[in-house]
């Protein structure tokens, strides 16, 4: 069990990427209820992010989403960033939204719109030599509706095929982050639609490609946590994408459904090693927020990650390890449980406050007058939303 002292060592040290595209007008399918204030551009997405990395002293990077996020000058944004406090992340690509997707891009029978696809790929990686980025994330829409449609195997082989081309592309010291959804936008097939089918690719990939649990992206029942620990004791585990779920959807604040779970998980990630110095394991958000503020829920989001982290630290690994070896079943869930049902808000308001930020960073943010100001200064233009 970390004692006081080192549970506030590793939190200080632990830190969340937040997503460009959690600021602006999101939603589901059905609807996106616009919001005043919200950014127009990159440039804005970004100092609404300095806000939450302000407030919260752990939310230092910023995920782009291209071409959500296309600029003229990359460059330029990132010293915007660099201005603001913050730095540009990992770059999220997008080869769900053209009308040559419709039977899939980089799993597509066609070869022209494969091509097209890893094209794109390549924008993106040439985005992060300009920004610094080290993550490429990859998450594909591509899948069928029908049995019949199309050839599985053959699809496997085509999205292998790409992912060598993007692969070989990147430099020694960037990566391939390789994400999975077992259903959605396709009913039938989902070409990565679990952590298994990732971890093969990446893999027979090589070293530089490691796979993205994303918390949301799962079947009722899944049992997160042995894939993180898995995924962990294998080395795989690049990157987290936070959000929950209730029943399909998953851009809900993280720990919202489950906060047991989110616990659970960071169990296993400090049991692996993930929290350790020099880990190489990434935590994102990735949450659209509909009808939520969207800064304020973010800050929630770094929030109950942190709550989390810190109960999985005070867990009595002594205590636990000895009730396994000694078969004690109850007694071993209840060093769990122990760690769970402890209150660690004061402890993590000390560290704030040890930090010189306000113990409740979303009663700070409120307090601050910066979503009156941007009300009143974003009014006029486009409003950033999906596809912008």
């Amino acid at each position: 069990m970390a004692s006081k002292q080192e549970a506030k060592e590793v939190l200080k040290r632990f830190w969340i990427e937040t997503p460009s595209w959690a600021y602006g007008n999101s939603g589901t399918r059905f609807k996106v209820f616009a919001q005043p204030g919200v950014p127009r551009d990159p440039f804005e997405k970004i100092a609404d992010a300095a806000q939450v990395h302000k407030f919260t002293g752990a939310a230092p990077s910023v995920a782009m989403h291209i071409p959500w996020d296309k600029t003229d000058d990359y460059a330029k944004l990132a010293k915007h960033a660099k201005e603001l406090g913050v730095r540009l992340g990992t770059v999220n690509s997008n080869t769900f939204q053209d009308d040559d997707y419709k039977y899939g891009s980089v799993c597509h029978f066609d070869k022209k719109i494969r091509q097209k696809a890893v094209d794109h790929l390549f924008e993106c990686i040439e985005i992060m030599n300009i920004t610094g980025a080290l993550d490429l994330k990859l998450w594909f829409a591509d899948g069928t509706n029908y049995p019949g449609q199309d050839d599985l195997a053959g699809r496997q082989d085509r999205l292998f095929e790409s992912l060598q081309k993007v692969y070989a592309r990147l430099s020694d010291n960037q990566r391939m982050l390789l994400e999975y959804k077992f259903f959605e936008p396709a009913f039938y097939s989902t070409d990565v639609p679990d952590w298994g089918t990732s971890y093969v690719h990446c893999t027979e990939l090589g070293p530089k490609a490691s796979v993205c649990v994303d918390t949301g992206h799962h079947a009722p029942g899944t049992n997160i946590e042995y894939i993180v620990a898995f995924l962990l004791r294998k080395k795989r585990l690049g990157a987290f994408d936070f959000n929950s779920r209730f029943y399909a959807d998953d851009d809900l604040i993280v720990g919202a459904a489950d906060p047991f779970q989110l616990f659970r998980i960071m169990h296993e990630v400090n049991q692996g090693g993930g929290f350790d110095k020099g880990t190489t394991v990434s935590y994102v958000l990735d949450q659209c927020h509909n009808i939520e503020p969207k800064i304020p829920a973010q800050i929630r989001s770094i929030t109950n990650v942190q709550e989390a982290v810190a109960k999985a630290l005070i867990v009595d690994a002594d205590a636990l390890k000895k009730a396994q070896l000694a078969g004690d079943v109850l007694g071993a869930n209840d060093v769990l449980m122990d760690a769970y049902n402890t209150d660690v808000r004061d402890l993590l308001g000390e560290l704030r406050s040890e930090q010189g930020l306000a113990t409740d960073p979303k009663l700070a943010y409120a307090k601050s007058g910066y979503a009156e100001k941007i009300a009143a200064e974003r009014v006029g233009g486009a409003q950033a939303g999906w596809g912008a």
